[in-house]
Parts: C-alpha cells; structure tokens; sequence
C-alpha cells in the first residue's frame, strides 16, 4: 500500500503498519459476518433536513458606510494581502 501512495516508508514502519493494517482488514471481515438483509442503505446515520429562511429582499447596506469601517480599501472596494505571486 506504501508503494501504491508513493509513500517512503523505513523496514521498521512496514512492519508497524502492516500489524495496524491487519487489525484494520479483522474488522472488515467481522463486519462482513453482520447480518444487515433488514437495515435499509443509508447516507447519513441521522434524519437531516435544511432549514432555510424566507429569501426576503431587503434594504442595501451603504457602501461607503461598509468600506468606512474596513481596514483598508481603495476605488470602492476593499484591499486584502496578496494570497499568489508577488506581493509587489
């Protein structure tokens, strides 16, 4: 499995793993043993539901008013660090 993630593992890390991998593969084979012909497939162990609210339209904030209380900001937007490249 190593080899297949491109993984560089030591002899001694092959051997620990290989002891947790085999106790990983015991327990997918006990599970397999369960008898699950009545419990309906499942994608999530909870009944969910989104909760959404009204899409009500409302008033626009001012802009000048949101970009006063901003850290920075230049020609009506805000300013933020560079994420990519050079931040020159």
């Amino acid at each position: 499995m190593a080899r297949l993630a491109r993984i560089e593992l030591t002899a001694d890390e092959i051997e620990h793993y290989t002891g947790h991998l085999g106790r990983v593969l015991e327990h997918a084979r006990e599970l397999d043993d369960l008898d699950l012909a009545d419990v309906p497939p499942l994608a999530h162990p909870y009944p969910l539901r989104n909760v959404f609210r009204d899409d009500v339209a409302g008033s626009p904030v001012d802009r000048d008013e949101v970009l006063s209380q901003a850290p920075a900001a230049s020609d009506g937007q805000f300013e933020v660090p560079p994420v990519l490249g050079d931040p020159s």
